[in-house]
């Protein structure tokens, strides 16, 4: 009788301590989310009508998805090109900005392709991985795509392409950001300032 008393209570302790394992493994897997995720983890909660639970779910998928993604160097020599073809749309866009948005768009989607993210024909995927390493810059190249395929002002265009720019920055640079880190540049001298379109011009026929 004594040791089925016994056997009983060493059950119940040990349930009693997987659950409550549990408890604080959702709890700081949340914390870990929310600090990991920062910008897309308020975006994911809104999407899912403020269920965070499920939110969290979605976020966790992605990061069993691509959590292990190891980025893939770019040498010096294909840096340099990137840069140059990047200078040279921010420069078209004073005479062609949805043409300017379009190539840009293109160019980071070779760009994360080449730092071993899932290829761009898939954008949701492409763009999951890169919250996953990415998270504060990703909203730019997702406004980005988005002006690129629509009929947006010219100003909303300007916009995207000075947000999409801070996750070009991240993906050219030679060493990764730490994640506690991430944050988008701020226009008031912290980071760079934004790309000033409308003396471009000026500047240019200034040097001539």
């Amino acid at each position: 009788m004594i040791t089925v008393v016994v056997i009983a209570v060493l059950v119940i302790v040990l349930v009693t301590l997987r659950y409550t394992g549990r408890g604080r493994a959702r709890g700081s897997g949340g914390r870990g989310l929310k600090r990991r995720f920062g910008p897309e983890y308020e975006r994911a909660v809104a999407l899912q009508n403020g269920d965070v639970r499920a939110a969290q779910r979605e976020l966790g998928e992605r990061v069993r998805r691509h959590g292990s993604l190891q980025e893939q160097p770019l040498s010096p020599k294909v840096r340099e090109q990137y840069v140059a073809s990047w200078d040279a749309v921010q420069e078209q866009f004073v005479d062609s900005p949805q043409k300017a948005v379009t190539e840009a768009d293109a160019l980071l989607t070779r760009l994360a392709r080449d730092r071993g993210f899932p290829d761009g024909e898939q954008f949701e995927e492409q763009l999951a991985a890169l919250s996953v390493h990415h998270a504060y810059f990703v909203q730019g190249y997702r406004g980005m795509h988005a002006a690129a395929r629509d009929q947006s002002g010219t100003e909303e265009m300007r916009e995207a392409m000075v947000e999409a720019r801070s996750l070009f920055e991240a993906l050219v640079a030679e060493r990764q950001v730490d994640a506690a880190r991430r944050r988008p540049p701020s226009p008031d001298g912290q980071g760079h300032a934004p790309w000033p379109l409308t003396t471009r011009r000026h500047a240019k026929g200034g040097s001539t």
